[in-house]
């Protein structure tokens, strides 16, 4: 070859390669469509080689490009993380932080630890999306993403929080006159706030268990349905009826007195919560302090047993 690729050529390839157009590689590299397909050019023309069928809508590899990017793929990466790593001072953590949360659990658990984070590493950036959906780490390019049940896709991993532990709740006055339920069958006698899920429309039904390992089903009136766990709390606190909340959406308004916890022995275990991040070689600093963050806070305030719903 003679010459040593410029780093934005294979960038330019490398992106276009996974994104299939010119113009969505270029959004990721923050260039013109113009520039990236210039790089791309440039690549070809010094490695003589067709990498890529161009056709008006989108990019096909070529036999040629396919090796290539197969060779390359995983060492891009690797590169760029030693560039940005040395480049920032001896690997200082810093950039744009990308995370993906849900906004109740973020807000009021993760968001707390945001200036002790920020003064520790002055250099990060957060942008933060709160949003109650399952987001894919690499093809959107998260840095990290916490939430409940993700699907581990390839080159995902992800470190345990805390348990997800569904409990019922309800507001004084909702309970002001009302027999309580002794077990989770007499939850279908009492006004249900349920969620409907986004994706299926459909109400999930849940089983609770106990202490001693008896499993109940929780058949909840379908009295109100909302599609966010938000939603549900206000609806809840407002006196509208009863809720399955996980414990840490439900409890700083239980430790206030807006919601009261019904059968303190049962819960409904619907997994665990995690931290997810793409699992490299080399992690980008930012990342690796993020995550090694959230897990020491989450250990040092015991969070994990404050969160699990076995009280009682």
């Amino acid at each position: 070859m003679g010459r040593m690729e410029t780093l934005a050529n294979l960038e330019s390839f490398v992106r276009s390669a996974e994104t299939g157009t010119f113009s969505e590689a270029a959004r990721r590299l923050a260039l013109t469509p113009a520039a990236v397909s210039r790089n791309v050019a440039l690549l070809e023309r010094n490695l003589g080689v067709r990498l890529f069928q161009r056709s008006t809508r989108k990019l096909t590899l070529t036999e040629a490009g396919e090796r290539f990017l197969a060779e390359i793929g995983g060492n891009l990466d690797a590169l760029q993380a030693a560039i940005s790593s040395v480049s920032t001072g001896r690997g200082a953590p810093a950039g744009v932080l990308k995370v993906s949360l849900p906004p109740t659990f973020g807000i009021t658990h993760v968001m707390p630890l945001l200036p002790a984070f920020l003064a520790r590493h002055p250099l990060i950036r957060p942008d933060w999306h709160f949003e109650n959906r399952q987001v894919d780490l690499i093809a959107e390019s998260y840095d990290a993403a916490i939430g409940g049940g993700f699907d581990l896709a390839p080159g995902v991993v992800s470190r345990r929080l805390a348990p997800a532990h569904l409990i019922a709740v309800a507001s004084p006055a909702y309970l002001a006159g009302r027999v309580p339920p002794s077990d989770p069958g007499d939850l279908a006698g009492l006004d249900g706030i349920v969620m409907r899920s986004s994706r299926t429309g459909r109400v999930r039904h849940r089983t609770m268990r106990d202490a001693a390992g008896s499993e109940m089903p929780a058949r909840l009136g379908e009295t109100i349905m909302v599609n966010d766990p938000a939603a549900m709390r206000e609806a809840a606190v407002l006196g509208l009826g009863v809720a399955l909340l996980t414990v840490p959406d439900a409890l700083p308004w239980i430790e206030r007195g807006e919601l009261v916890r019904l059968l303190p022995h049962w819960y409904a275990d619907v997994g665990t919560i995690s931290i997810y991040y793409a699992t490299r070689t080399l992690l980008p600093a930012k990342t690796r302090a993020f995550v090694d963050f959230v897990v020491d806070a989450f250990e040092r305030e015991r969070l994990a047993e404050r969160f699990a719903g076995g009280i009682g």
